[in-house]
């Protein structure tokens, strides 16, 4: 899988992990926008963070740490991508 297909895979799990997709589509969400925080159009949480990293694990078979690690796989959808690229198992 090359790196735009990860990123759209990826975006199609946030949005299916977290239930929303009544609110968002694939193409609604940027590679760059923030996933979390007051920037964030996605409206996600710590339970949203802790399923996406069960679902990464599962299907991307790469765990993401807590703390600082966890904030800088979690800063966008290229972050991520980046992050599961360099850390798959």
């Amino acid at each position: 899988m090359n790196t735009d297909e990860l990123k759209q895979a990826l975006k199609l799990m946030i949005i299916e992990e977290c239930d929303k997709e009544d609110d968002f589509e694939v193409g609604d969400i940027t590679d760059d926008e923030p996933l979390f925080g007051r920037q964030s159009k996605l409206d996600l949480d710590s339970l949203d963070a802790l399923q996406i990293s069960m679902a990464v694990l599962s299907q991307h078979r790469t765990r993401i740490e807590g703390g600082k690690e966890g904030r800088i796989a979690f800063a966008s959808i290229s972050a991520l991508a980046e992050y599961i690229e360099k850390n798959h198992d």
